[in-house]
């Protein structure tokens, strides 16, 4: 049995060897963190791929987020270290039943966050993220019904700021859900110049005593030019790591701060290890094998996500 320094060692031995590229999200343990070739959001990670040159991708995050490596990179050979890392916000629409939903709304073209299965991409006509959700949706026309998926948050909250009415799935990622604002309006209380930076999966109650809302990216944005020293983070807690990294002089207040909350950690996001990681690379397995068809279906809305963005000046 390795030790970990052993394990980190092996890894970047292997990596090496069989021509690889770790791509770690936000969300993973600090020590994959660490090792990984890349940091950021699910998206992000998926399109830093595709400009390297590794035969094999090894995605440290969540399912989905494997499968959007894979259906943007076919001929790659994307792993990720543990199958079973599956996402709570992705479960919580099911293919079938989502397929039966977008029937009963036929004069509807359907958004879909990024954070969902492949099934759920091939049934979209447009994907986005939390940081192009609302540029989207207002670059479309007024009369244009909506169905937005899976995430009824992040959804409602784009409503709310846009004025538009798109019909909810209701989906719901289970951590951000759960966070209370009476745990936030008490470190707030404890922390009064400390400003709430929030994630908008996080619920409606929730964002209503937030600073300020964004995505992950946005949230490290955010904190690089705050000039506070104190900020309260409602997110999940594997953030911050790069925010410390970022601003190692403040001080990240989370809700596990307040006793009556623990609720900010993804189970999920957890189950890649360093030693899972190894296996990964010196097994190449598991691997995420998808059928053309399907990654066909699912590339297209991806793809008209990335043609809208670069329209409306939001990428290059």
């Amino acid at each position: 049995m390795m030790n970990n320094e052993q394990l980190k060692q092996e890894i970047v031995r292997l990596k090496k060897e069989k021509n690889a590229v770790i791509l770690g999200h936000y969300y993973q343990r600090h020590e994959i963190q660490e090792l990984s070739d890349y940091i950021g959001d699910s998206l992000a990670l998926a399109q830093r791929a595709q400009d390297a040159t590794a035969e094999i991708i090894v995605f440290c995050g969540v399912h989905f987020m494997a499968e959007t490596a894979k259906i943007l990179n076919p001929t790659r050979k994307v792993l990720l270290p543990d199958m079973e890392a599956s996402c709570s916000l992705a479960e919580s629409c099911p293919a079938d039943k989502f397929a039966a939903f977008k029937e009963a709304h036929p004069d509807h073209m359907v958004i879909s966050y990024v954070n969902c299965s492949a099934e759920i991409k091939a049934l979209s006509d447009l994907i986005c993220t939390s940081g192009n959700a609302e540029q989207l949706v207002r670059s479309l026309p007024a009369e244009q019904k909506i169905i937005f998926a899976p995430d009824r948050n992040l959804g409602g909250y784009i409503n709310r700021i846009t004025g538009r009415n798109m019909v909810l799935w209701d989906g719901v990622c289970s951590v951000h859900d759960a966070m209370q604002a009476e745990a936030v309006l008490q470190l707030k209380m404890d922390h009064p110049a400390a400003p709430v930076i929030a994630h908008p999966e996080c619920n409606p109650a929730l964002l209503k005593v937030a600073d300020f809302i964004g995505s992950t990216k946005a949230m490290l944005n955010y904190i690089q030019k705050s000039e506070s020293q104190e900020i309260i983070v409602a997110t999940e807690t594997g953030i911050l790591y790069e925010m410390q990294r970022l601003c190692p002089e403040k001080r990240f207040i989370t809700l596990r701060d307040n006793k009556s909350c623990a609720c900010d950690d993804c189970g999920y996001m957890k189950m890649n290890t360093l030693e899972k990681l190894y296996r990964c690379l010196r097994d190449e397995q598991p691997e995420i094998v998808m059928k053309e068809e399907m990654i066909e279906k699912a590339r297209r809305p991806i793809v008209r996500m990335l043609e809208m963005s670069r329209e409306l000046g939001l990428i290059r």
